[in-house]
């Protein structure tokens, strides 16, 4: 996907402002902006790498929900500023314009917005020049730009994935996930305990699953139960897996592409012996801070999943991936990726899945699984891998857990999961999910 040429912007540098209370935030989201849509950069990367470590909490979380915000209604903000420019501007500046089209066509108070739009671009040796153009538009804006905005199409996302979804789901599955999408994500929580006693706590919504849901939970360290570990956020399809898995106490369980640790804490949660693995040493010391904060126990090693070996009563292989399922809260991904890199994805997939069966007891049980929304990455390699090890079979009785519609099985025996499910209770995220047994 061509991308166009930016300059290293400098939207977040400089001396902290008291000009508003949402003049740093703004600035910072804008930077996010040009680095994803300029660069080719993931918001999951850029935060790793400090983009939001001057901030306090609470500014970090605006900053993320404005970029956020802006990059789900990308489309619609173009719409609604094309009759209002004859040309596009400058990358950095057109994000702004966008922020504040977002900002504006969702309710936000237009004296704030306008007048920390026209501040950035004054603060900008190249932008400094179009501060009366940005004014001017964003004015426009504010006074008609909501109607317009409320009769546009809901986004669609970008050719490159929309198409081989269209193929695989048809078109109107297709509009129903892209609305999920644009609707974004809630807060689901997993449980150490009693998952009815937490959704109690945090005054949330116990799911069919057991997962529980907070529509608007605000900062997540300030929720009841934070601190002592009684939870970690870990969206309710992402719980899934290891529910069909059912460790058992005891069991000797390998976490396969481990971090960032949800998995793991549920498997741990269960009684098993669980060694999580993954290749990632940052991740991997996330994954320690919160099995240290939820105060359970698993072996950590930072290591090369296929330098793995001895045998295991139970493998979880959460494969690395497209992660095209995790769209609704990572909506940077249609715009910092093209797809290229999908193929090797799938090799990968395929290499790792024959090298864990290969680390499978006689009679134990192995889940792969996948956030991707691509069959290739989840229906089509549980298809080859049957026809590659004849000691292997699905086990479709696993997959009947609680929430889980019969329909959503596939015809190899896996699990299919979209975002348009459940979607009175706020749906959920993308992901294949299938349950192998080597025979005894």
């Amino acid at each position: 996907m061509s991308k166009p040429t930016q300059h290293k912007n400098k939207a977040n540098a400089g001396p902290k402002t008291t000009a508003s209370a949402g003049m740093q935030p703004r600035r910072t989201a804008v930077y996010l902006l040009d680095q994803i849509l300029g660069e080719g950069r993931m918001l999951s990367e850029l935060i790793g790498s400090g983009a939001l470590d001057r901030l306090d909490p609470a500014e970090r979380a605006r900053a993320q929900r404005l970029t956020t915000d802006t990059l789900r209604g990308l489309e619609r903000a173009d719409r609604v500023l094309q009759k209002h420019l004859q040309k596009s501007p400058p990358l950095t500046v057109h994000n702004v314009l966008r922020l504040g089209t977002v900002e504006l066509c969702q309710g936000g108070a237009a004296h704030g917005v306008v007048n920390d739009a026209v501040e950035i671009m004054a603060r900008g040796k190249r932008t400094k020049a179009m501060k009366g153009l940005v004014n001017a538009v964003l004015r426009k804006v504010a006074a008609n730009g909501a109607e317009t905005w409320d009769a546009l199409r809901v986004p669609r996302l970008p050719k490159w994935l929309r198409s081989p979804l269209v193929n695989a789901y048809g078109t109107e599955a297709m509009i129903t996930m892209e609305a999920a999408h644009f609707a974004g994500a809630p807060l689901d929580l997993s449980a150490k305990g009693d998952a009815a006693q937490l959704a109690e706590l945090v005054n949330g919504t116990l799911l069919p699953n057991g997962s529980v849901r907070l529509l608007d939970a605000g900062q997540v360290s300030t929720l009841p139960g934070f601190e002592t570990g009684d939870w970690w956020v870990q969206d309710a399809a992402a719980a899934i897996p290891v529910q069909v898995l059912n460790p058992q106490s005891g069991d000797s369980v390998l976490d396969l592409c481990a971090a960032p640790g949800g998995k793991t804490m549920q498997i741990a949660a269960s009684g098993a012996k669980v060694t999580a693995v993954d290749d990632n040493p940052a991740r991997m010391e996330r994954v320690r801070e919160n099995l240290a904060r939820t105060g359970l126990k698993a072996e950590v090693v930072v290591g090369d999943v296929m330098a793995q070996s001895g045998q295991w009563d139970a493998i979880l292989l959460d494969a690395p991936c497209s992660a095209t399922g995790t769209l609704r809260r990572h909506p940077d991904l249609p715009f910092a990726k093209d797809g290229s890199e999908f193929g090797e994805l799938i090799e990968l997939q395929s290499a790792m899945l024959d090298h864990a069966l290969g680390l499978l007891k006689p009679g134990g049980r192995l889940v792969f699984c996948t956030c991707s929304l691509l069959p290739d990455e989840g229906e089509v390699q549980v298809e080859e891998v049957l026809e590659r090890h004849k000691d292997i079979s699905v086990d479709r009785e696993a997959l009947m857990i609680g929430g889980i519609d019969a329909a959503w099985i596939t015809e190899e025996g896996g699990l299919r999961l979209r975002p348009d499910y459940w979607t009175e209770l706020g749906g959920m995220d993308g992901f294949y999910v299938a349950c192998l047994r080597k025979a005894v």
